[in-house]
């Protein structure tokens, strides 16, 4: 009896409504207290988390099942965060966890993407999506460690501290003719680790030419073994793979995921 008393108070719309509602001014006080430590916002958030944990209860109980109650990620995500809001700060002694535990709870703000069915859609596809993006992410793993370390072969810079006074003079030079000198520094294909961050880099459009101009500068000065069009053949070639080819994969997984999700959707529409 309680069961169909649950379920029909959980889709209700007004229930529904109330409930986005709180999310709403949850999501607004947790900003608010980025500014204040007000005590009257905290016994507010102590009343919202307490309708959070209605909330929750209702649904476990207007379940068919406990497997049915957590099979539903959401359910789990919801009920994880009631959780963590009933931790008391004053059990941690150390600055960090107490800091951690504050961060937890900002995740109620993702709450808001349970509130519209649009969004939820949206995560759906993207959860689905996974599995396909991380081979996807392999691949793009893969091609950019193989450029960055070609990019360490052919373009690291000399380590000026080696260098004798009349060397690095004529290195302080250099950094300022090159355009884009604090790309320079440090250099940007000095390490393993550091050509990749600026293949990423790369990718996302940020002063890519810059850098081109710079490995010409460098050859210019005898810095640097590769000619200006390995140089274009190196920058081009990989934003070309990078930012049209591998990125058009996971576009395209995504893409794929969203239409069956969409199609599933409609079916349900249909039977309901």
């Amino acid at each position: 009896m309680y069961n169909e008393l649950c379920k029909r108070i959980t889709i209700n719309k007004n229930f529904e409504l109330g409930i986005t509602g709180v999310i709403l001014l949850n999501s607004f006080l947790i900003g608010v207290e980025t500014y204040t430590d007000n005590q009257i916002i905290k016994n507010i958030q102590s009343c919202i988390l307490g309708v959070f944990t209605i909330e929750i209860i209702l649904r476990y109980f207007a379940a068919e099942s406990n497997k049915a109650f957590f099979s539903d990620g959401w359910n789990i995500f919801d009920l994880s965060l009631v959780l963590i809001g009933y931790i008391p700060e004053t059990l941690f002694a150390n600055a960090t966890a107490i800091t951690a535990i504050r961060v937890l709870r900002v995740f109620r703000v993702l709450r808001l993407l349970r509130a519209a069915k649009e969004i939820k859609i949206i995560i759906t596809v993207l959860i689905k999506s996974m599995s396909a993006m991380f081979y996807n992410v392999i691949l793009f793993g893969i091609f950019i460690y193989l450029y960055a370390i070609i990019g360490v072969g052919l373009f690291k810079l000399p380590n000026p501290e080696k260098m004798n006074q009349q060397e690095q003079i004529r290195f302080e030079k250099f950094m300022e003719v090159a355009p884009n000198a604090p790309a320079n520094s440090p250099d940007p294909f000095g390490t393993l680790g550091e050509a990749m961050f600026t293949l990423f880099r790369e990718l996302t459009g940020e002063d890519w030419t810059d850098l081109r101009y710079n490995h010409i500068t460098a050859y210019e000065y005898g810095y640097i073994k590769a000619t200006p069009m390995v140089i274009n053949i190196y920058h081009i070639s990989w934003f070309v793979l990078a930012a049209f080819l591998l990125l058009n994969l996971v576009t395209g997984a995504i893409l794929n995921n969203y239409q069956i999700v969409m199609e599933h959707s409609n079916e349900e529409k249909i039977k309901d």
